[in-house]
């Protein structure tokens, strides 16, 4: 957890209530779980006090319900009150894994039906609440944040739409283009990067990796990646190199235009340890692709992180590619939906990030500045730190 100090000198703004929608049920169960643990520690001696009413509880999971009539209409119920609570909504609007009835027919949840799940939910709060705050670690049509053409701009739609409905602080993570928040000026918009985690969750996948210069470079797939490859790269003390993906913009495939190839900027990387980072894996063919041009460049053994792990055309094309030797580790978050058969793949691990959530909501309710668990340089440092010195007491 982040510095408890901070917590210990600020005041709760009003008594905390999470909101989990059928899509994070597990997720807000875990989180809620790791809030009671730490408020065991924080202001222990004011229980009694007017200020920290319903500081210090077993549960903080609100009871609610998104039911369904037969014609597939739905409403949303809080089966408590929440008058004057800080509420925090969370979601993920990629769980396909919820479905309803409708005329007879089960149909899968999209992020369509997720979202007006959560409108629905805000909706039923009736303006009681003290604040309204939505956890929505993918964010609603990202992918779609800026227009080309005769195009919707659905997100940016969609963040203003919440905002009229009262919503005062919206947090995601490895926003697609955190740009999008020019949409709501007037309203929080935090996104945060799993890198703590994602480097936490590589050691101890890879105990033996070392991290220096000689040894690794982080990469980034596209031009729209390099930001966070150059901070992840940073942070580790390592180089940094991009793929440019040349794309066929007279032609339009499954929504989107062709890469023609992928070029590579940056130094020699034969027999180096490569990581590369990214926001997401949709297909995964661009990935794969990727993959097999540092194979062919020698690289010793590569490592993908992505902040979402979709795999929208299933598993076969990453199964047939860890058995062809193009990648030997891929590492996710569990921020969105995790297939059981994903989790069971032997080259994939999850990198936790409800720990991480849990202090986020935890400092949002003492109001103190996000920047103190935003910032993880200092502990990635010291995990760095410890690894290496681990190494050399092993050689």
């Amino acid at each position: 957890m982040a510095d408890i100090t901070k917590l210990e000198q600020a005041l709760p703004v009003a008594p905390l209530k999470i909101a989990a929608l059928d899509s994070a049920a597990e997720m807000g169960r875990v989180i809620n779980e790791y809030l009671v643990a730490f408020r065991k520690e924080t202001h222990k001696d004011l229980t009694g006090d007017p200020a920290f009413q319903g500081y210090h509880e077993e549960n903080y999971l609100a009871s609610i319900d998104c039911p369904r009539f037969g014609s597939g209409e739905s409403k949303g119920i809080f089966n408590e009150s929440v008058r004057g609570k800080d509420l925090y909504i969370l979601l993920d609007v990629c769980n396909h894994s919820i479905t309803y009835k409708m005329n007879g027919y089960i149909n899968h949840k999209s992020p369509d039906d997720h979202y007006q799940d959560l409108k629905r939910v805000i909706a039923a709060t009736g303006g009681k609440a003290y604040r309204i705050n939505v956890i929505m670690p993918f964010l609603y049509e990202s992918r779609q944040h800026k227009r080309n053409g005769r195009e919707s701009l659905d997100c940016a739609y969609a963040l203003k739409e919440l905002s009229n409905m009262g919503v005062s602080n919206i947090i995601t993570f490895d926003a697609h283009d955190p740009r999008v928040q020019n949409s709501v000026p007037l309203c929080g918009f935090d996104s945060f990067m799993p890198t703590y985690q994602f480097t936490k969750a590589l050691l101890e996948a890879e105990p033996d990796i070392i991290i220096d210069k000689e040894h690794t470079i982080v990469l980034s797939p596209d031009e729209g990646a390099l930001d966070r490859a150059i901070y992840f790269a940073s942070v580790l003390g390592v180089d940094v190199g991009m793929f440019y993906k040349r794309r066929d913009y007279s032609t339009v495939i499954n929504g989107k235009n062709p890469i023609v190839a992928h070029e590579f900027l940056g130094d020699n990387i034969a027999g180096k340890d490569a990581i590369i980072v990214d926001d997401m894996i949709s297909s995964g063919e661009s990935m794969i692709d990727t993959a097999r041009m540092l194979k062919e460049f020698k690289v010793r053994r590569l490592f993908i992180c992505t902040t979402f792990g979709l795999f929208t055309n299933g598993l076969a094309l990453f199964d047939e590619a860890y058995e062809k030797g193009y990648f030997d580790r891929l590492i996710t978050t569990n921020l969105t939906y995790q297939t059981p058969e994903l989790l069971s793949r032997p080259y994939y691990m999850s990198a936790d990030m409800n720990k991480f959530l849990a202090s986020i909501i935890d400092f949002m309710n003492h109001n103190v500045s996000l920047n103190f668990v935003r910032t993880p340089t200092a502990k990635i440092r010291k995990l760095m730190m410890n690894h290496n010195r681990k190494l050399r007491e092993e050689k």
